[in-house]
């Protein structure tokens, strides 16, 4: 039997890791429509996340710039500050995570947790299909409860812009710093312990 190898696949172990490191949270969006076929893809991707019991607690309501009622009613969700940039993208997102198990009804202590890696698939896919996805804490949740009667045992959680990225010349004046702002991460060993709470060797 053959032993597979990093060669066999279709992207690298590298190419991997350098798309991970390319997504951002732009706030640029240009008005180049996304289509029903690019959601589809994505959410293909979304689907797949891995989840607590296999519960896939997540939901999304999904509106494309093109069907103005439902983009006017999930814009109506996102908060002032957020809405003066996430207007311009093709594709908005509410999400959504069921709080209770399917099968018993008992609370789901990782919802979020799951709803999360769904997200972080739909982000990796995203970026690999040269598309851009920035994720919004500053949600209108009251609004969101009136204008889409969400059930009890679902936690409102976030929303999230989607599209395509406005080349950097293009961008609107008041945004262009925080566009072009340098993106910084934590050092690993800031994050990875491999002996007592703080020490790291990495």
């Amino acid at each position: 039997m053959k032993n597979h190898t990093i060669e066999d696949k279709n992207i690298s172990a590298q190419e991997q890791l350098e798309l991970l490191k390319k997504r951002r949270s732009t706030v640029a969006f240009s008005d180049q429509e996304v289509t029903k076929n690019q959601l589809e893809e994505i959410f293909e991707a979304t689907r797949w996340a891995a989840s607590c019991f296999n519960e896939q607690p997540w939901r999304f309501i999904v509106a494309k710039k093109s069907h103005h009622e439902l983009f006017n009613k999930v814009l109506s969700g996102i908060n002032e500050n957020n809405q003066t940039w996430a207007k311009n993208a093709p594709v908005l997102m509410l999400t959504f995570a069921k709080k209770t198990f399917e099968k018993n009804d008992k609370p789901n202590m990782h919802h979020m947790h799951d709803l999360g890696l769904a997200v972080g698939n739909m982000s990796a896919q995203a970026t690999a299909m040269g598309l851009y996805l920035h994720q919004m804490a500053g949600i209108v949740r009251d609004n969101i409860q009136r204008d889409f009667d969400i059930p009890d045992d679902y936690e409102i959680v976030s929303g999230i812009a989607l599209g395509y990225k406005l080349e950097i010349k293009d961008v609107p004046e008041e945004l262009q710093a925080r566009e072009s702002k340098e993106r910084a991460r934590k050092a690993i060993s800031e994050i990875v312990f491999d002996g007592n709470w703080g020490e790291s060797s990495f």
